[in-house]
């Protein structure tokens, strides 16, 4: 269905799944790192995709797959531990959701299905290429820019985990600037006026400093709710009426 209760919008999930393909270049080489990675650390190539499906969180994958060889402690603790790590890699999300929703209304099986595929790079290119959609931002259009990552996600899973051993290091093909290069170019475009310019500026900062201690989705979260305040205070006239009194 779309936010307007019409049927399911299928040209609206073919336009938002193509608007993703340019981004497969970065997402195919970490999820190969991710299957190798995964089978040197003892999965089998069943384990290995069966996470990507079920989980389909890249920097979670990785650390669950480091802790899955190195053991760890054993039974809940361990279970707890990875559960834990995925949460603070993962709190951004929360961020995204709420964004989302005040711009796509969406039914409860709806949100939950949105929930489980939304990464980093569908939320970024929704938000930007979504309203500019001939029918607007729908639901079809989120699913298939959505699903458009998780099947070349988990295409490559599978490749790298048959295959891995023979393929190159992806850290030594230079493909680590592609998801950095594409969320400036997404960015840029949003910079409209001085808060706006402000806000980034200061967000990115915050982020470069916390950066240092903290780890990068517990930063996200943070400077995410941190920017937003900053942005409605200036908006609402605070920063205006802080420098008279100064």
């Amino acid at each position: 269905m779309t936010g307007q209760g019409r049927g399911f919008d299928w040209a609206a999930f073919g336009r938002g799944f193509r608007v993703m393909v340019p981004l497969w270049a970065g997402v195919v080489p970490f999820a190969v790192a991710y299957a190798v990675t995964a089978r040197a650390n003892g999965l089998s190539v069943w384990e290995t995709s069966l996470m990507s499906v079920t989980v389909f969180a890249g920097a979670s994958q990785f650390a669950a797959a480091g802790q899955f060889v190195a053991g760890g402690v054993p039974g809940v603790a361990a279970a707890l531990a990875l559960v834990g790590t995925t949460f603070v890699l993962n709190a951004r999300h929360v961020l995204y959701g709420l964004s989302l929703s005040r711009q796509l209304p969406l039914s409860r099986l709806q949100r939950a299905v949105a929930a489980q595929f939304l990464t980093d790079e569908a939320y970024g290119m929704v938000l930007v290429a979504g309203p500019r959609d001939p029918g607007g931002l729908s639901v079809g259009f989120l699913l298939g820019a959505e699903l458009s990552l998780f099947a070349a996600w988990n295409a490559a899973t599978l490749l790298g985990a048959l295959a891995g051993a023979v393929l190159p290091d992806p850290d030594a093909l230079g493909v680590g600037v592609i998801f950095p290069l594409a969320f400036l170019g997404l960015l840029v475009p949003l910079l409209l006026g001085r808060v706006a310019a402000l806000v980034a500026l200061a967000s990115g900062l915050g982020a470069w400093g916390l950066g240092q201690l903290l780890p990068g989705g517990l930063v996200v979260l943070l400077v995410g709710v941190g920017g937003a305040l900053l942005g409605a205070w200036l908006s609402t006239g605070g920063g205006a009426r802080a420098g008279r009194q100064a």
